[in-house]
C-alpha cells in the first residue's frame, strides 16, 4: 500500500510538472509567436520616443526693420506627481511663490489622480502642466530651488534606494517644455494691422498634443502660414529612466523657423498718425476716427490706424468693437468725396471740361420726383467751381450728362464693389447696386455720394488713382519676406490694376482739387505752408435702418501733396464727431497735422518756396508808402 501511494504521488507530481511545463510552453509560444507583433509594439512604446521640435514664429517688422511683433522664449513648467510622494508639501511650499500661485492651488495641481484608459485599466497621471509662459529667468530660479531643496534629512546616511528617490525627485519631478510668447513691443501701435496671435493646443498624428502659436487677426492671421514655420521631430531610444540614448537616435529633423514679414508700414509715420487721431478723438469725441497714409505711385501703405484700438498683448481686455479694423471692415456712404469719380469720368469722356458752367439752382433742384439740396446755395458754377464749393446739384447734373451706364462703369473701374486685394482678413466690398436696381434718381444721387456704400480704403485708393495720373494701384502692405538670417526670401512689387482715366483727365481733376484747399474752397484748413495740397472734403449723413439719421454725420477729407508731384496721400474719417461735423472743419485740420509732421520726417521736397526776406521788406515798404506811413 505504501509503495502504491508513493507511485501515485510521483505520477501526480510528474503530471503537475508536465502541466506546468506545458503551460509555460504555451505562454512562451503566446508571447513569442501569437502576440509577438503586439508585444513588440508595446516594447517599442516603452523605449522609443518621438519628440516634436517647435519652430520659432517669425517677426513682423516695419519697413525700416523696427520690430512690431516678435516671439520670446518661455517655458511651460510641468510635473510628474508620482515622483513627489509624501514630499509634495515641501515642493509646493518652495515653488508656489516663484510661480505666483497659492500653495493650495499648486498642491491641488500636483496631487496624483487615478484615471482609466480606453481598456478600463487604472493608471496614475505622470504628467501635469503647472503653468505656461514662464520666463526663462523664473525657470532657472525653479531649477535652483529644486536642486537646493532641503528635506531636513542627512541624505548621505539613507539607504541607496531612498537616496535615489530624492535624487529623482529633484531632477525629474519638476521639468519644463520649451515654448514661446508672442509679444508686441509697441503695445497698441498698428494693432489693427498686426492683429494678434495666441497659443493653442493642437492634436498630433500620434495622439499627442503640442502648443502652437496661431494668428487670429490682421497680418498674424493672413500670413500665419509664412510666420509659423514647420515643426521638426526627433525619434530616439530611451533607457528605463526616460533618458535619451543619443547613439540610438533614428531620426532628427530640425524645425524650420517661420519667416519674418517686413511691412510697408513706417512705425514713426504710424506714431504720427495715432497721436493726431488721439488729439482729434479728445476734441471731437467721435464714435471712431480712422486714417490712411499711402504713396500714390506704388500703393504702399505707410500708416493705417483706427481709434478706438486695443493692445495685442492682451486682446481679450478690449471689446470686439475696438478690435475691428474699420478701414476695411466698415462701409459708409462717402458723401462729397465721391464727386471725384463722376467729374473725372465726365472729363475723361469729354462730356465736360473744367470751364463748362452748370446752373446749381440756388440750392434746390427737383429731379425724378426728388428735391436735391446744397449745403450752401449757389447759382451758376463751372465744373472746377462745383469741386471747389462741393455742389451736390452740380455733381448731380454732371452725372445726368454722363449717363448711368458710363457712371456705373467708372464706379467699377475705380474698384468700388470689389475687394482691393489688401493682405488683411475681414475686408468687405461695400455696396454697389447693379444697374437694373437703380432708381430714376440714382444717376443724380450717386454723384453726390448717396445710394452707394464704400470702405475707407476703397475711397483712399480712388483718390490715389487721381494723384497717380489716373493709374489705379493695388494697396501694398507687405514689402518682403525674409528668413531668420535676414536674407530676402520673397519681395513684393507694386501692382498696377488699371488705367481708370487718362493722364490728361487726371491732371484736370488735380487742378480742380487744388481749389478745395483755398479760401474759396471747403478745406482751407488743410492748406500747408510749404506744399500745394489737392483734396476733397466729405460730409455724409449716416444711414440707419434704411433711413438718413438726423444729426449724425461721417466727416472726411482725402488729400495729397505736393499736388503736381504727389508723395503722400492721406485720408481722415470721423464717425459722428460731436464738435462740428463738416469734413473741412474737423477732418481737414487732422490731415494738415499729420501731413506736416510726415513731410518733415520723410524729408519731402517742398513745392512752395518761402518768400525771401528782401521781398518781404520791399513789400512792407511799398505798403507803408501806399498807406502814408500809417501803422496797420
Amino acid at each position: 500500500m505504501a509503495k502504491q501511494l508513493q507511485h501515485r504521488r510521483l505520477w501526480l507530481l510528474a503530471g503537475l510538472l508536465a502541466c506546468a511545463f506545458a503551460g509555460l510552453g504555451y505562454h512562451l509560444a503566446d508571447l513569442q509567436v501569437l502576440r509577438h507583433e503586439e508585444l513588440a509594439k508595446k516594447a517599442q512604446q516603452n523605449t522609443q520616443r518621438k519628440f516634436f521640435l517647435e519652430p520659432r514664429r517669425g517677426d513682423i517688422l516695419d519697413v525700416k526693420g523696427n520690430v512690431l511683433a516678435t516671439s520670446i522664449p518661455v517655458m511651460t513648467v510641468c510635473a510628474d506627481p508620482t515622483l513627489l510622494g509624501a514630499r509634495r508639501g515641501e515642493v509646493v511650499h518652495v515653488l508656489a511663490p516663484l510661480l505666483k500661485l497659492s500653495e493650495a492651488e499648486l498642491n491641488q495641481r500636483l496631487a496624483p489622480k487615478v484615471r482609466q484608459n480606453e481598456k478600463g485599466e487604472s493608471f496614475t497621471n505622470q504628467y501635469v502642466r503647472i503653468q505656461r509662459k514662464v520666463s526663462v529667468e523664473t525657470w532657472s530660479a525653479i531649477q535652483a530651488a529644486m536642486t537646493n531643496l532641503n528635506f531636513g534629512l542627512d541624505e548621505k546616511k539613507l539607504p541607496l534606494r531612498e537616496r535615489s528617490f530624492y535624487a529623482v525627485l529633484r531632477q525629474k519631478a519638476i521639468f519644463a517644455e520649451k515654448d514661446q510668447l508672442r509679444t508686441y513691443p509697441g503695445t497698441n501701435l498698428a494693432s489693427h494691422v498686426l492683429g494678434f496671435a495666441v497659443s493653442e493646443e493642437r492634436e498630433l498624428a500620434d495622439k499627442g498634443t503640442a502648443a502652437e502659436i496661431v494668428g487670429k487677426d490682421g497680418v498674424e492671421l493672413f500670413l500665419n502660414s509664412k510666420l509659423s514655420g514647420v515643426r521638426g521631430w526627433r525619434r530616439t531610444e530611451t533607457d528605463n529612466r526616460g533618458r535619451e540614448l543619443v547613439t540610438l537616435r533614428e531620426q532628427d529633423v530640425d524645425a524650420r523657423d517661420g519667416q519674418n514679414v517686413v511691412l510697408t508700414i513706417d512705425a514713426y509715420v504710424q506714431h504720427i498718425v495715432e497721436t493726431a487721431l488721439a488729439d482729434a478723438m479728445e476734441k471731437h469725441s467721435p464714435i471712431s476716427i480712422s486714417c490712411l497714409v499711402a504713396r500714390p505711385r506704388t500703393g504702399e501703405i505707410l500708416a493705417m490706424a483706427t481709434l478706438p484700438d486695443y493692445n495685442p498683448n492682451n486682446p481679450g481686455a478690449a471689446p470686439a468693437d475696438a478690435r475691428r479694423n474699420r478701414v476695411i471692415a466698415d462701409q459708409v456712404e462717402p458723401g462729397s468725396t465721391f464727386k471725384i469719380v463722376v467729374v473725372s469720368g465726365a472729363l475723361n469722356d469729354g462730356v465736360v471740361n473744367l470751364n463748362d458752367n452748370f446752373d446749381c439752382e440756388h440750392g434746390h433742384f427737383a429731379y425724378a420726383g426728388r428735391v436735391l439740396h446744397d449745403h450752401e446755395p449757389s447759382g451758376v458754377l463751372s465744373v472746377k467751381g462745383i469741386i471747389t464749393h462741393s455742389s451736390n446739384i452740380g455733381a448731380a447734373k454732371i452725372g445726368i450728362k454722363l449717363g448711368q451706364d458710363r457712371l456705373f462703369e467708372y464706379i467699377a473701374n475705380y474698384g468700388f464693389g470689389a475687394p482691393t486685394g489688401l493682405p488683411l482678413p475681414g475686408e468687405i466690398v461695400g455696396t454697389v447696386h447693379s444697374l437694373k436696381n437703380w432708381s430714376k434718381v440714382s444717376v443724380a444721387q450717386i454723384p453726390m455720394g448717396q445710394g452707394i456704400a464704400v470702405t475707407r480704403l476703397q475711397m483712399m485708393m480712388a483718390m490715389c488713382a487721381i494723384a497717380n495720373n489716373g493709374r489705379l494701384m493695388r494697396p501694398m502692405l507687405v514689402d518682403h519676406l525674409e528668413d531668420e538670417n535676414s536674407k530676402v526670401a520673397a519681395r513684393y512689387e507694386p501692382q498696377f490694376v488699371r488705367q481708370v482715366v487718362s493722364e490728361a483727365a487726371a491732371k484736370q481733376m488735380v487742378e480742380a482739387l487744388k481749389t478745395v484747399v483755398t479760401r474759396e474752397g471747403t478745406a482751407e484748413k488743410a492748406g500747408m505752408t510749404n506744399y500745394t495740397v489737392a483734396g476733397k472734403t466729405g460730409t455724409a449723413q449716416k444711414v440707419e435702418n434704411g433711413q438718413y439719421a438726423h444729426g449724425k454725420y461721417v466727416a472726411s477729407f482725402i488729400g495729397f501733396f505736393p499736388a503736381d508731384n504727389p508723395e503722400l496721400c492721406i485720408s481722415v474719417v470721423l464717425d459722428e464727431p460731436k464738435e462740428g461735423y463738416y469734413g473741412g472743419k474737423v477732418a481737414a485740420p487732422v490731415f494738415k497735422q499729420i501731413a506736416e509732421r510726415a513731410a518733415s520726417y520723410l524729408n519731402i521736397q517742398p513745392d512752395i518756396q518761402p518768400a525771401k526776406p528782401d521781398s518781404l521788406a520791399t513789400a512792407t515798404e511799398n505798403r507803408l508808402a501806399r498807406d502814408g506811413g500809417a501803422n496797420p
